[in-house]
């Protein structure tokens, strides 16, 4: 199972190499975690910080720059090579490892920090969450820090997409890879606590309408200057007001959490 699930993610890695899509999007996308990150990070700068895929600096500018400035080491892991290759060239000083977020190559009590974005919503069940979630706790040296993201289930469209077949969707170009089970905000918080971290911020991101903005974001880079595009992403982070209505779980597409080891 997890010789197939690295080939997959391979697979895709290699796609998205040869001819990156969703540029623009992923501008978008490292803008708002980079707000969110920014929120999050302690006064001190820390030792060993683990961020658990290579995605975002393999496809895109990424997080590496605001991250290195918080810690002396940046270890980033993914289970697809071809994407550790592709961070590592972009940021040759990047520490690179290839592994599975439910076995972790680490000691115990070793990280300082673990940054997870959106890496744990694409397994098959909630029982791999919580196994990633007890290796991460494992990790974590106490008072280590958990910064995660996950899909939004609570989201109408987030829900109504989880419960079509992921076929149709590829098929269809709205999901470019597997997404899978995930847990809403309280189900997050429950499972956290039981693994043995106490949440200390629990919110939601990314609140414009995802669909119809990745699809816009395709057209305006086939067609439009840099100009256009720039204003676009702009229109497109007003939409984070809403993080702060009591509705943000209904528009919010991730669930963000920081949490501290106890």
């Amino acid at each position: 199972m997890a010789r197939e699930k690295a080939r997959y993610w391979d697979e895709v890695a290699e796609e998205w190499r040869v001819a990156p899509p969703q540029v623009l999007w992923r501008r978008h996308s490292d803008a708002i975690n980079l707000a969110l990150l920014r929120r999050w990070l302690p006064a001190d700068r820390v030792q060993y910080l683990l961020k658990t895929d290579a995605f975002d600096e393999g496809i895109g500018g990424g997080l590496y720059p605001l991250l290195a400035a918080q810690a002396e080491c940046i270890i980033e892991m993914d289970i697809a090579v071809p994407i550790l290759c592709m961070a590592r060239k972009r940021y040759p000083e990047l520490q690179v490892i290839g592994a599975d977020a439910r076995c972790l190559p680490f000691a115990a009590d070793s990280l300082a920090i673990i940054v997870s974005l959106s890496t744990l919503d694409h397994y098959h069940s909630q029982q791999e969450i919580a196994t990633s979630l007890r290796e991460f706790h494992r990790v974590l040296r106490p008072t280590g820090q958990l910064w995660l993201t996950l899909d939004n289930p609570v989201n109408p469209l987030v829900g109504l997409r989880n419960a079509l077949p992921f076929r149709w969707l590829n098929r269809l170009g709205i999901v470019p890879y597997y997404v899978g089970a995930t847990y809403g905000p309280r189900g997050l918080r429950r499972v956290l606590q039981e693994v043995g971290f106490d949440v200390r911020e629990t919110g939601a991101v990314m609140h414009c309408p995802r669909v119809v903005a990745v699809a816009i974001t395709r057209l305006l880079e086939r067609h439009t200057r840099q100009k256009t595009q720039r204003r676009f992403l702009h229109f497109l982070l007003a939409f984070e007001r809403l993080s702060y209505w009591s509705t943000r779980f209904l528009t919010g597409h991730f669930v963000a959490v920081r949490a501290v080891k106890r």
